[in-house]
């Protein structure tokens, strides 16, 4: 597909009336779009003025709502397994996780499999991927890069280039906060070190604001005096879950799930930034939460800032205009909502992802769409503003037509598929699940099953061979946004129900997630699935 190719025409008579063209006057070729694509990790929708949430009223990103009111915001964009590595893995490949082979934080992408900075560069663009990489192979796919080494550091951070030495020895270290030093050197990149003469295709990552939230000490004051609003899941989950993340009688409440409060034992958030352990109840629950939600606002109002200071160095340089800039989270994440933190969860707050394109020169301003897309999508949908060919073993479609439009094609997709492999991990504890979303429904199985117990990293802090409870969980989210009642066993829902468990089976087939490895997954989907 061809993004906006405006090319003017002569008339036939007026060429007539020409005896000598002067080449002068024809239209030049239309000069190619940058692309900038700003991502940061673990940035969560509700955390995003334009979304709307109960944060919106606390104004936490002037430049992002501004990019999303001159441009286009997608209501329901989804990641296909929220934990960093895999969902990377996927925006670089088009691709679902056992399609890519990245399942989880163990993930490697090699060169080879680097699909979307390869397509761009065919596409004539000169390619830079600075930040937060965590995708443990050389990104030798780019014409630059300067990366993290894993989570990097909040301070004084380290970065990994191409030099003489083998990968990954060749480092840099700069001083300041990584949001600062990040933009410093994409800006640095964009003024003195790429070919001018090209368009340029820049993955600029934020290594902010994943835990433990570590803030630019200029924002220390920021909120300090303002309460945060919270979520009322915080403090009544009332029907949420099952007994997959439940137990019978909410016997594994301790121990399922990283809380805000202190109900789990092994990972909460009060413990993790050191609120006073004498509180206790809604007490402790509320001092965690602020706590939490002013370091994570610090750490997003510095992305926020330093969003600014790129657009402006665009405007300065002229080049604003013709730049698409993209802005996202690599996934959700669990702000207080039933009482949880981190992401993992399929749940709404962790599965959803902020989608934001600004182009004013080319796209109407303020479009807010419904459609669904998922990060397998993001790759297709740059390839083609870029006017490259889409790689054949992409699995995702570009959605260009709907940022054109703001209007949904008739044959788009009706629903997303779901996976999180790594069962019990880093003392989160989330049950291993899989499921599938529709505008209007969610059906969840927690089949609570490690892939390969025996032969992972035993130093995540985790207990791999804890299996079960198996359960299901359903939600209408239509009369239930908030995902506040779980009506799998509702009678009224069968044949939704049934519905929802045709298009997991159609989803798995289709891209290729059937656990044909995971022969003792397959029989736990068996046994359970009209459990």
């Amino acid at each position: 597909m061809t993004f906006f190719n405006f090319k003017g025409v002569f008339t036939g008579l007026a060429i007539l009336s020409l005896p000598i063209i002067n080449t002068s006057c024809q239209p030049e070729e239309e000069k190619k779009p940058n692309i900038l694509f700003i991502m940061s990790d673990d940035h969560t929708a509700q955390a995003i003025g334009a979304y709307g949430s109960r944060l919106s009223k606390l104004n936490p990103t002037p430049t992002i709502d501004k990019l999303a009111n001159e441009g286009v915001l997608f209501e329901n964009a989804f990641c296909t397994n929220s934990i960093c590595t895999p969902s990377r893995a996927t925006i670089m490949t088009g691709q679902y996780s056992q399609s890519n082979g990245v399942l989880d934080l163990n993930g490697r992408l090699p060169e080879e499999q680097q699909y979307l900075p390869q397509a761009m560069k065919a596409a004539g663009y000169e390619t830079a991927m600075i930040g937060k990489w965590h995708l443990k192979e050389e990104p030798a796919a780019y014409d630059h890069y300067e990366v993290l080494p894993v989570q990097g550091k909040y301070f004084d951070p380290v970065f990994r280039v191409r030099g003489q030495k083998e990968w990954p020895k060749n480092t840099n270290k700069y001083t300041g906060h990584s949001s600062d030093v990040i933009t410093n050197l994409s800006l640095k990149w964009l003024d003195e070190g790429r070919d001018k003469s090209k368009p340029f295709f820049l993955m600029h990552h934020f290594k902010a604001p994943h835990d433990f939230f570590e803030f630019a000490p200029r924002y220390k004051d920021y909120l300090e005096n303002t309460q945060i609003p919270e979520p009322s899941s915080l403090y009544d989950n009332q029907n949420n879950g099952s007994i997959a993340t439940r137990g019978a009688e909410d016997s594994l409440m301790y121990k399922i799930g990283s809380s805000i409060s202190k109900r789990n034992i092994a990972r909460n958030m009060g413990q993790d930034l050191d609120i006073d352990q004498s509180l206790d109840g809604k007490a402790y629950t509320s001092a965690s939460y602020q706590e939490y939600l002013k370091r994570y606002l610090r750490c997003v109002k510095g992305v926020d800032d330093n969003i600014q200071r790129i657009m402006d160095y665009l405007e300065k340089e002229g080049e604003l205009d013709n730049t698409i800039i993209i802005y996202t989270g690599d996934q959700g994440m669990m702000l207080g909502e039933h009482d949880y933190q981190d992401k993992r969860w399929m749940y709404e707050e962790s599965m959803r992802m902020p989608f934001i394109v600004y182009y004013p020169a080319k796209l109407k301003k303020g479009i807010r769409t419904d459609a669904i897309i998922n990060n397998t999508d993001y790759a297709p949908t740059m390839i083609d503003l870029a006017e490259g060919t889409i790689p054949s073993q992409m699995q995702g479609k570009s959605f260009v037509d709907i940022l054109e439009t703001g209007q949904e094609p008739e044959d788009w997709r009706k629903s997303t598929y779901y996976r999180y492999w790594m069962h019990m991990a880093h003392k989160h504890a989330n049950p291993a699940h899989f499921g599938v979303r529709t505008k209007k429904h969610k059906l969840i199985f927690f089949y609570a099953k490690h892939y390969d117990p025996d032969n992972h990293l035993k130093d995540w802090g985790q207990d791999y061979h804890f299996e079960g409870p198996v359960g299901w969980e359903l939600y209408d989210l239509e009369k239930d946004p908030l995902e506040m009642n779980n009506v799998y066993n509702d009678p009224a829902y069968e044949s939704v129900q049934a519905e929802l468990k045709q298009e997991i089976i159609r989803l798995r087939k289709q891209y290729k997630e059937e656990d044909v490895a995971y022969p003792a997954i397959q029989e736990v989907i068996e046994k359970y699935w009209n459990s």
